[in-house]
């Protein structure tokens, strides 16, 4: 089973079985996803925003949808550019 030793901080080499059954290349990206007191490596592919929901939040937090932010900001960067205010 590989092993990992964490720095003072906080980082780590992933091991070499890891990295090749992950077929992990130098400057991928992963994501690490926890799963109750374990952690998942699972590779990063494509766009950032193809991980949205990947993380659980709990009940009383809802999740924030940054493309319907992104839409209200780009309205208001359009009123301001028609009113100049």
């Amino acid at each position: 089973m590989p092993v990992a030793v964490l720095t003072s901080k906080g980082q780590m080499t992933i091991p070499k079985e890891v990295r090749k059954a992950l077929n992990l290349k130098p400057l991928e990206r992963v994501i690490i996803v926890v799963e109750g007191n374990h952690a998942v490596i699972k590779p990063l592919t494509g766009n950032i925003l193809d991980i949205g929901g990947s993380i659980k939040v709990s009940g009383k937090e809802k999740p924030i949808d940054f493309r319907k932010i992104r839409e209200e900001v780009k309205k208001k960067i359009a009123k301001r550019a028609v009113t100049g205010r």
